[in-house]
């Protein structure tokens, strides 16, 4: 399966007059009806006088000089049920697995992680690090953690690159502590323990970095305007933009931890721009804030994305970074696992979402079981990769291809540059790594293969995308 990622073919060309974008060029194309995954495709391209594209046609226009936002980084939320699977595979599929995400060499190279504080939805059960009604935290303790999630991130940590970012999230305060005092349902934080809660966050921190997993920042309220009958926890703007600046902000500097990067919202693209107005717009809160993070799922009911307020959002508050915390595709069965709209959702969002200034994108669940699970209510989804813990083998999905297309191509550093399309067809992003190598990603949703015309520093060539397909492109030394 991963011959692809162990020798990588390039195609030598001839310089054409005054070109000077490459000597070497490389297509790599995921199709997601064929066995064709990521594999080196041989056509013939030869860059030439800049081509006029017909009304009918299709084409990608670069210009590598204009360039936008750094990019961060691609990765995965290693849950509870994703800790749990793993250990329930064969020792040969554990190293295949993180090799396979991990390794910038043999893998896609991811280079970013989100933890849980406590409990989710993907855990096998609610659970917190202390004793109901322990206002003070004296029996605070991550020992839950230490049967799965503590050593498979341990495990991630010895494959991935030394620079891999690890940031946390919780779903929701210890019942006590809430209005409705339950985990679940929704409720709100009772302003009483705002100080609490924020020592929490800094008792978290610690714990995890004296077990050797660097916590690079976190995120206030996972879902902070859903009522989930899973772990959840409701936060207005105003009551974020309060605990950030008058509780968990001060705590963790006063724990020498203030060089933590605070992400604000962590919810979907509808209310994006309006919950970053409200916090942004406080200086007190502002000088804590890293960025804005967002999910995706508010396409889910009438598929229409809502990419427009990650644009307004990176133009509103352009010292502010913008990044994606959570998507995956609900629902999980497996009729539906070679669907091409389930690996085409990710790569449209990610081209979407870093053409609007996203700076990083994170998966939800980096592995599931062979029921989409495990969840303790029941809220299975779809992975990329899928363990069976019955045969203790798992299985790449189309979804882990397209992700790919991204990260393995496209590296920590790297500046997004103008790209352009002429047609509805095709969708396209383009970095240029900190080598100097040109990076475009190029989608095809449709169900013919289609001719399409790519300029860059206004020389054109004329490629071939096969039907459902990614491509991506890399022209070394532009």
């Amino acid at each position: 399966m991963f011959h692809f990622l162990l020798s990588f073919l390039s195609i030598t060309l001839s310089p054409v007059d005054s070109l000077a974008i490459t000597k070497k060029f490389t297509v790599y194309t995921t199709e997601s009806q064929s066995n064709n995954k990521m594999v080196m495709t041989k056509p013939k391209i030869l860059f030439g006088d800049f081509i006029q594209p017909l009304e009918t046609q299709s084409s990608v226009t670069i210009d590598p000089n204009i360039k936008f936002q750094s990019f961060l980084g691609i990765g995965a939320a290693l849950t509870d049920a994703a800790a749990e699977t793993f250990y329930k595979l064969d020792k040969d599929q554990q190293d295949l697995f993180l090799k396979s995400y991990f390794s910038e060499k043999e893998g896609i190279g991811y280079t970013l992680a989100r933890t849980i504080i406590h409990s989710c939805d993907f855990s096998s059960e609610s659970y917190t690090y202390i004793e109901e009604g322990d206002e003070s935290l004296e029996t605070f303790s991550i020992e839950k953690d230490r049967k799965y999630r503590i050593p498979f991130t341990k495990r991630v940590l010895e494959v991935a690159s030394k620079d891999i970012l690890v940031y946390a999230s919780p779903w929701s305060p210890p019942a006590f502590m809430k209005t409705n005092n339950n985990m679940l349902q929704g409720g709100k934080l009772k302003k009483s323990f705002y100080p609490a809660w924020a020592n929490y966050f800094t008792k978290f921190i610690k714990a995890y970095e004296k077990e050797g997993i660097p916590i690079w920042g976190l995120t206030i309220q996972n879902e902070p305007m859903a009522v989930q009958r899973w772990e959840s926890c409701i936060y207005s703007a105003e009551e974020e933009r309060d605990f950030l600046k008058n509780h968990l902000g001060p705590s963790l500097e006063r724990e020498g931890l203030g060089d933590k990067k605070i992400i604000v919202w962590d919810h979907n693209r509808d209310l994006l721009f309006e919950r970053a107005s409200v916090i942004l717009a406080d200086p007190e809160a502002n000088k804590y804030v890293w960025g804005t993070g967002f999910h995706w799922y508010e396409d889910w009911k009438d598929g229409k994305p809502m990419f427009s307020n990650v644009g307004k959002v990176a133009t509103a508050f352009p010292d502010k970074k913008l990044i994606f915390t959570e998507g995956c595709n609900e629902g999980y069965d497996e009729s539906r696992i070679n669907d091409p709209k389930l690996p085409e959702r990710y790569a449209k969002a990610m081209i979407n979402d870093f053409n609007n200034g996203t700076v990083a994108w994170t998966d939800w669940n980096i592995l599931l079981n062979e029921y989409g699970g495990p969840n303790h209510v029941g809220n299975f989804c779809f992975a990329p990769v899928h363990g069976d813990t019955k045969t203790g083998k798992i299985k790449f999905t189309n979804s882990y291809y397209y992700i790919g297309h991204f990260s393995k191509f496209i590296r920590p550093g790297a500046k997004r540059v103008s790209v352009g399309t002429t047609s509805n067809k095709l969708t396209s992003t383009a970095f240029v790594n900190n080598d100097d190598s040109l990076v475009a990603v190029i989608l095809n949703e449709n169900d013919h293969d289609l001719d399409y015309v790519l300029t860059v520093s206004s020389k054109s060539s004329t490629l071939q995308i096969p039907k459902r397909s990614i491509q991506t492109i890399i022209i070394e030394k532009h």
